[in-house]
């Protein structure tokens, strides 16, 4: 855990930032006391999960997936017809 005062935080804020991303809880004090007003942490970011059909190698998607489908299917995902 690191501490820093208002001041110090002000002057070294992206050290800070970068200590916070790194798994370190900074705590910044106020007063002569030193009195606990504010805590830095980091927030885990959320990576977008690609598809993973577009990097498979040798896979193409063909003209076909593109049609519209037959009217017999249409019916089928519109609950008609089972």
């Amino acid at each position: 855990m690191v501490t820093a005062t208002i001041f110090e935080a002000k002057t070294n804020l992206s050290s800070l930032v970068k200590k916070a991303q790194a798994g370190e809880t900074v705590i910044i004090t106020s007063g002569r006391d030193k009195t606990p007003v504010a805590k830095l942490e980091g927030i885990e970011s959320k990576k977008i999960k690609r598809l993973g059909f577009m990097e498979t190698p040798g896979f193409e998607l063909g003209d076909a997936f593109w049609e519209p489908l037959p009217e017999e299917e249409l019916n089928l995902w519109n609950g008609e017809g089972e």
